[in-house]
């Protein structure tokens, strides 16, 4: 007995697995314990691709450094001007690179600005043919007014009689057709006196506003030069007198009802030529009024000194188309500068609303 139960209590006890086959368990017929870690590490890995593609697919290359990155989900923050190439917004989403259309449009701008210059050059071509084919034939009417009887004289002997026969001229056109002489004055005088203005004003000489100028001019040419001839006959008839205050009664008059009417004649004229309403011309007219007619004041009174106490009536008109080279500069100063202030705010205006 004592060598029986010896033997029993050294022989090996059964293991787990040999108790579950007692107790009728069975293992499946395919599958480990290995074999279910090596298919659980696969699904994990499986799963950490999968996230990596999925971040991968959402991150757009910023603009900084290599191997820089932006958040997914969010806008790439602009730099403040251009790195190189052009920038296009897809989606949401800012893309930078070279784009075939930066450079159409460079070359459009160029171009644009190329135009911009081609105008201006035409534009002061056209103003320097118009300034010297007037000199030249202003000149050459007044060298030539003897080339009838040049035969021969010298060049000494043409100048010197060139100032006396030209008044002649001038007298006998006086004679002929004065009002239409008075006219051609007038309006030399005054497109004179407004290129004059535009010079002042600061634009380059050949670069003057040719409309403007033309304005000016035909304003003269068909109203100061006949008005101004019936108003000196008319001041005559007014003041038969020959008093020593007959004078400066005429100036009076001159500066206070001829002055008013003509200048409101010329700034409502201009006003409807470059094609503003009626309400903008009186109202304008209203606030300029008084300084033209005041800053007439501080030119004319000693200037019709002259006029009406040396020189004849006939020759009145010449002789203050002369002073008016000076008051032109600054009754056309005085037309001109609001218009051209509430064009260019226009101007700036439009194009604040566009951009």
């Amino acid at each position: 007995m004592a060598a029986m139960a010896a033997a029993v209590a050294s022989s090996p006890s059964p293991s787990p697995a040999s108790t579950r086959l007692l107790r009728g368990h069975h293992p499946p017929p395919s599958c480990s314990a290995p074999s279910l870690l090596r298919l659980t590490r696969s699904s994990r890995r499986l799963r950490l691709r999968a996230a990596a593609a999925a971040e991968e697919a959402d991150v757009l290359p910023g603009p900084g450094a290599e191997g820089e990155m932006a958040a997914g989900g969010r806008l790439e923050e602009q730099p403040e001007g251009p790195i190189g190439g052009s920038q296009v917004d897809i989606g949401g989403l800012a893309f930078q690179g070279d784009m075939g259309g930066g450079g159409f449009a460079g070359g459009s701008g160029g171009a644009g600005a190329g135009g911009g210059d081609g105008n201006k050059m035409l534009d002061r071509g056209i103003n320097t043919a118009i300034v010297l084919g007037a000199s030249t034939y202003a000149l050459t009417k007044l060298l030539t007014v003897d080339h009838d009887y040049w035969h021969g004289w010298t060049i000494f002997e043409i100048l010197r009689y060139m100032p006396e026969h030209n008044w002649s001229a001038y007298e006998e056109a006086l004679k002929t057709n004065p009002v239409l002489a008075k006219m051609m004055i007038s309006g030399v005088v005054y497109s004179l006196g407004d290129w004059i203005a535009q010079c002042y004003e600061g634009k380059p000489i050949f670069e003057f506003d040719r409309a403007r100028m033309f304005r000016s001019g035909l304003v003269g040419f068909t109203l100061h030069g006949s008005l101004s001839h019936y108003y000196y006959h008319f001041c005559e008839a007014l003041f038969p007198f020959k008093d020593w205050w007959v004078v400066p009664a005429k100036v009076v008059f001159d500066q206070t009802a001829w002055s008013a009417i003509w200048n409101s004649i010329y700034f409502v004229v201009l006003g409807f030529l470059r094609l503003e309403s009626p309400a903008t011309i009186s109202s304008e007219l209203k606030s300029t009024f008084w300084p033209m007619l005041t800053a007439g004041w501080k030119l004319w009174p000693f200037a019709h000194l002259v006029t009406y106490g040396l020189v004849p009536v006939e020759q009145r008109l010449l002789w203050v188309d002369c002073v008016e080279l000076i008051w032109v500069t600054i009754l056309s100063t005085y037309s001109n500068e609001k218009s051209e202030a509430r064009n260019s705010e226009d101007a700036s205006t439009s194009n604040a609303s566009n951009v």
